[in-house]
């Protein structure tokens, strides 16, 4: 069997005119985040680490910023083509792993809805997904409030 880490990452500033969506999930927030898509940041952090697992490229290349089927796009359909792409090659997920660092929203009262949403997507179960919420102790244009980043990593396996 093979097993494979992938390391993923994005961020996005806030002040878009649209629902703030996070793992597939709307938070009530003060603005949305900035992207192609809808800017759905765990999404997108998740999408790399997965792809990079399996070193089927990165979000960019996979979807380009410059496709105009992308744009405003739902990110959980970007994460169902990826889980798709990785059944075909015979990969499988393990588990996920996701810090979200922003001052605002906390993340903590969100998290269990979006491990369940991403459980979903990923057609593995709850306990397969974890979401943490970090601060940047107000340092930065994260800390500021202006914009947020998230980690994930991911364990693939695979015949």
């Amino acid at each position: 069997m093979r097993q494979r880490v992938g390391l993923g990452y994005d961020t996005h500033k806030f002040g878009a005119a649209r629902p703030l969506k996070l793992g597939g999930v709307t938070i009530e927030h003060t603005s949305g985040l900035s992207g192609h898509s809808d800017g759905d940041a765990v999404a997108h952090a998740v999408i790399d680490a997965l792809l990079g697992a399996a070193a089927m490229g990165d979000i960019g290349g996979v979807f380009p910023d410059t496709d105009p089927k992308w744009k405003g796009a739902d990110s959980m359909l970007m994460v169902a083509e990826v889980k798709r792409r990785l059944h075909a090659a015979n990969y499988f997920v393990f588990n996920v792993d996701i810090t979200v660092v922003t001052e605002l929203p906390k993340i903590a009262p969100h998290a269990l809805a979006i491990r369940e949403s991403l459980a979903q997507a990923l057609g593995v179960a709850v306990g397969a997904v974890s979401v943490k919420g970090k601060t940047n102790e107000k340092m930065d244009t994260v800390g500021r409030g202006k914009a947020l980043k998230v980690f994930a990593i991911v364990s693939l396996g695979g015949a």
